[in-house]
């Protein structure tokens, strides 16, 4: 993965596991159990996500299995009632799912899943169809590159670009993440315009300024 900003189908799961609408009840729960996930894409016959079954969606069966609800519950909880009969994936689904594309940014999906406060997004193209699936961990996984690759990226990008010259009189240190700027800038009205760019950079954690001595 190279250059900024990073999009999802740079981390997403390309392979993923889905249902089509007509996916009995167990055969989709075990399907979660068997590949060890928590939400499955719901497809209709062109291979559109149509919706998604999560586990949220399965619970109120076993919820309301032996209970007889009162009239407050019945018509505060219609929607999780209709799942506790739901026999087929198209019933139990959530839909309109929420997805995403391959070209957002990470930042614009991890705005989605936490807005939506759901742990991944269907990736899908123009016309619906699935073409993978985005989790938190994937979108977690800029923090893992290299200290060297994310200096070199702040020196190219940042440093080069907006500091005055000579771009040499501003060293960039990474560690772990944090990046550190240390030299003289003769424009201190810069700083916070240097920092909200390298914040932007994938992988930064947090960015520090040392004036020269």
């Amino acid at each position: 993965m190279h250059g900024t900003p990073y999009i999802v189908s740079d981390v997403m799961t390309h392979t993923v596991t889905a249902v089509g609408r007509q996916a009995a009840f167990k055969d989709v729960v075990r399907l979660m159990q068997d590949r060890k996930v928590s939400a499955l894409p719901v497809l209709a016959g062109d291979g559109r996500v149509v919706g998604v079954v999560s586990e949220a969606d399965l619970l109120p069966k076993e919820e309301f299995r032996d209970s007889d609800p009162d009239r407050y519950t019945q018509l505060r909880r219609l929607s999780d009632l209709a799942k506790a009969g739901a026999l087929t994936a198209e019933e139990l689904m959530t839909s309109p799912a929420l997805t995403t594309r391959p070209d957002a940014t990470l930042a614009q999906a991890a705005r989605t899943m936490a807005r939506a406060r759901v742990k991944r997004l269907p990736v899908v193209d123009a016309q619906g169809v699935l073409k993978g699936i985005v989790s938190r961990s994937d979108l977690l996984k800029v923090f893992l590159r290299d200290d060297e690759e994310i200096a070199e990226e702040i020196r190219r990008e940042v440093v080069a670009h907006l500091l005055p010259t000579p771009a040499s009189a501003v060293r960039v240190e990474v560690c772990d993440g944090v990046v550190t700027l240390a030299g003289r800038v003769r424009d201190t009205s810069l700083v916070p315009v240097a920092a909200r760019l390298v914040r932007a950079v994938e992988g930064v954690v947090d960015v520090r300024f040392t004036p020269a001595g």
